[in-house]
């Protein structure tokens, strides 16, 4: 059996751990900055590839990442695992009684989504200057992919823009997700077919009527029998099998063998993954918290690998043709915006909605830079149309959300947590009293253009009317202070306990000033059930009085997040894909 020498392990793992880094890091950045971390992801390759490392030490970067030898075959390998298993995390949101639940609605809204940006590119593409389309391809095949390219959505970045503005359980962000599930399905199922009609790339083990008959019927089987099969094996692993681990290998055991079924068919092995992924999320038996593992262990580790491995297949600044780029992200918008909102309003939405609908749907994400790799890998277009497709890609997904806030003026749900820095947080207060608390915390909280001394007056004067102790340890002392532009919050903990007149007589050890606005009376009431709904467990709060640092409380806080998925996030690949 061939294996890899020592230096090329070496080679390997400095590689691995480069785009692993790399991608936690920028991804987490831009995910503090509101974005999508795919786009934090993806930058992380461009800086390791081609465009920054290779143009300023080109020496190192073929030696983390060569070009030619047993490396990059493994690292091919690895990260075509990654995406596979990142379809799987994505089928498994394909939620699809939610779409049966919208009835026509929904079919009626995601044929215009879909049809009329698919006849857009492809009558654009097909009759067209063939720009970005390789010598040797069919323009057919061409035509058709950048008719699918152009009609998909992306599931995980819509339910994340949803939740962001706390709209994913009305029934506007139903309506929304139910359409881009019927998106991912249907052009998941043109895509595969496009690739069965060019052999896939894979040696045309069948030929292209056969191809098309077992993708269609593989579709069929995964999403009836499938589904019924896996619904019923669940419970009966999780009775006899360790939880989570037997249904954990489960998963990837049916996950890996469905992608492997779909390549040797001729079609791409993530077809398969998203499939299972589609019929195993769909099962009533599966758990909240093996679904979130399966998500934190893809999305954190194989999804940062995949994603930032893709900036090293081509130069973006070489390869970045300004026309092209133009000509896709105002057909994708174009089709996709018209589409949906023409389709929306025809079933009787309101107008603003309606074009609400369109833009929220218009979000591309990491599904078309997913479609853009495979098609660059078969042959399919060439570097300057894959370059073109990730930047429609990434600006659609930003684009999505601020137009969605704007159309439907609806403001993000204020999180506690985004108020307190590292400044305004004492692990332990000095003040043995709750007007000594209050003028300990008033001066770190950051308030700016305000005498802090006439804002912590207010706030006493507010806590003499009526006391903020809470019961069960709480106390949120506030006010409204004139000039005060945004809300600010200065947070300490009293390990002995000050009296802040509780219902239940206890001293309060989380104490939280919360100042807002004069003119605003809705934020703090937000504050309010935020930081309440974040310390109702009492374990959890016990566990707040250890903290001694900032730090300490980020990852606390960052623990009850993740464990409570419910309560400010659905589970969707973690940072909004």
């Amino acid at each position: 059996m061939a294996k890899l020498s020592p230096d090329e392990i070496v080679q390997l793992f400095l590689a691995v751990a480069a785009l692993l880094a790399m991608g936690r890091a920028l991804g987490e950045l831009v995910r503090k900055l509101g974005q999508p971390s795919v786009l934090g992801e993806m930058l992380a390759g461009i800086v390791l590839g081609p465009t920054v490392l290779g143009a300023l030490a080109p020496d190192a970067m073929h030696y983390l990442f060569p070009a030619t030898g047993s490396v990059p075959i493994a690292l091919d390998a690895l990260t075509t695992v990654a995406i596979s298993l990142f379809l799987l995390v994505a089928g498994m949101e394909v939620d699809l009684s939610t779409m049966f639940r919208q009835g026509r609605v929904a079919i009626g809204v995601g044929v215009g989504s879909t049809l009329l940006p698919f006849a857009v590119g492809f009558i654009v593409f097909y009759f067209g200057a063939a720009n970005g389309q390789p010598d040797h391809s069919s323009n057919l095949i061409f035509a058709l992919f950048m008719a699918t390219a152009l009609s998909i959505s992306a599931l995980p970045v819509i339910a994340k823009t949803l939740l962001d503005l706390g709209m994913y359980r009305s029934d506007i962000g139903m309506l929304i997700v139910a359409v881009a599930i019927f998106n991912d399905l249907v052009g998941w199922i043109i895509f595969a077919l496009v690739l069965s009609m060019m052999g896939g790339g894979h040696g045309h083990r069948f030929e292209v009527g056969e191809t098309v008959l077992l993708t269609l019927g593989f579709a069929a089987v995964m999403l009836t029998l499938g589904r019924w099969l896996i619904n019923a094996v669940l419970p009966w692993l999780q009775a006899h099998l360790s939880w989570p681990g037997g249904v954990l290998g489960f998963a990837l055991t049916i996950t890996l063998a469905g992608a492997a079924f779909t390549e040797w068919i001729g079609v791409h092995a993530i077809f398969g993954a998203f499939l299972v992924g589609v019929a195993l999320g769909d099962s009533q038996h599966l758990r909240e918290r093996t679904r979130t593992t399966i998500d934190q262990f893809v999305s954190f580790v194989f999804a940062p690998l995949f994603f930032a491995s893709i900036g090293l297949r081509v130069n973006f600044v070489a390869d970045f043709d300004w026309v092209l780029v133009a000509v896709v992200f105002l057909l994708a918008c174009a089709g996709k915006i018209i589409g949906s909102g023409v389709a929306a309003r025809l079933f009787g939405m309101p107008l603003r909605q309606s074009w609400a609908v369109g833009f929220g749907l218009n979000a591309r994400g990491a599904m078309e830079i997913i479609l853009g790799l495979l098609a660059l890998q078969a042959g399919l277009i060439d570097n300057r149309m894959f370059v073109a497709l990730v930047v429609m890609a990434l600006g659609t997904s930003m684009l999505a959300g601020p137009v969605m806030q704007r159309l439907l003026q609806r403001k993000k749900s204020r999180r506690f947590t985004a108020l307190v820095g590292a400044g305004s947080f004492i692990p332990e207060l000095r003040a043995s009293d709750r007007f000594k608390a209050i003028l300990e915390l008033v001066p770190v909280s950051g308030a700016k253009g305000v005498d802090l001394a006439k804002a912590a007056d207010a706030v006493i004067e507010r806590e003499r009317l009526i006391p903020t102790g809470l019961g069960n340890g709480i106390a949120l002392p506030h006010a409204r202070i004139k000039g005060l532009a945004s809300p600010q919050i200065a947070m300490g903990i009293s390990k002995q306990g000050i009296d802040f007149d509780s219902p239940d007589g206890e001293p309060a050890h989380i104490i939280c000033v919360i100042l807002t606005p004069e003119d605003d009376q809705n934020t703090a009431l937000e504050l309010y059930r935020d930081i309440l709904t974040t310390f109702k467990d009492k374990a959890f709060r016990e566990k707040t009085l250890q903290v001694k640092s900032y730090t300490e409380l980020l990852a606390l806080l960052a623990s009850v997040t993740a464990h409570h998925p419910g309560e400010a996030t659905i589970a969707p690949p973690a940072p909004g894909r």
